[in-house]
């Protein structure tokens, strides 16, 4: 259940993708995980958040090529145990290695079995989100302008948190250099809210039947220059201060 807000600024777009996001982790704090930081050696100038049980990513960025991979869980149509899912982790480090294509032969053939997902992926040609949903792999561009994904479709009606705040994030386009702090202020607002509440951005899903809560947050701003990430863990799960 965790959430992005993506701004695609045309103008930049004309020299890249020119794109800057906010994006937050849910996941359960008892999953151990590592902050930013180039972990995988087979991967020379990757950085991401690992995951350390299974040694893949939320969120993967390549600097150099311009790169960069946000994975968000949503529901899918399978009958399928942890045990016998192929961790989702691995699809962000695969994106930004440009080495996504033939991934829908591969899931919707059943020679991987992976439960359902979100794939954010931004890079030199734009960017698009891939949804699996168990049976069949969506790819939806990202048009320019400010938009918002959680668990279900991009701009989504039916994701509360997407109806309440996806205007106030387009009443604050991330332009200027001071935008990571116009939107984390937004951020702040949001976390008013109880984070059992639908609309909520920062996160308790306990009350829901899961156990993730949000634990982190990071900016990244993707252009001509390569990428820009930053991140930063909450004091406490689903608490802002």
């Amino acid at each position: 259940m965790c959430t992005v807000v993506i701004e695609i600024d045309a103008l930049r777009q004309a020299q890249g993708p020119g794109a800057r996001l906010l994006a937050v982790r849910d996941e359960d704090p008892l999953r151990e995980w590592d902050t930013l930081g180039e972990w995988w050696p087979d991967r020379p100038g990757v950085i991401g958040i690992r995951d350390r049980r299974a040694g893949g990513a939320w969120l993967a960025a390549d600097p150099a090529t311009g790169r960069l991979a946000v994975l968000l869980n949503r529901a899918d149509v399978l009958d399928l145990s942890d045990d016998q899912a192929v961790s989702r982790g691995a699809l962000a480090l695969a994106s930004v290695a440009d080495a996504s294509a033939g991934l829908r032969e591969r899931l919707e053939s059943g020679a991987v079995r992976m439960h359902g997902f979100n794939l954010l992926e931004v890079s030199p040609a734009g960017a698009r989100v891939l949804s699996w949903d168990g049976a069949t792999l969506r790819e939806t561009p990202v048009p320019a302008g400010v938009h918002m994904i959680a668990h279900d479709d991009l701009d989504d009606p039916a994701t509360a948190r997407i109806v309440r705040w996806l205007p106030e994030f387009h009443a604050q386009p991330a332009t200027g250099d001071d935008w990571p702090e116009s939107w984390i202020r937004l951020l702040a607002e949001t976390a008013e809210l109880d984070p059992a509440d639908d609309r909520a951005i920062i996160r308790d899903n306990r009350p829901h039947g899961y156990p993730t809560q949000s634990l982190l947050y990071a900016t990244a701003a993707v252009d001509a220059d390569g990428v820009d990430v930053r991140d930063h863990a909450l004091p406490a799960p689903a608490h802002w201060a």
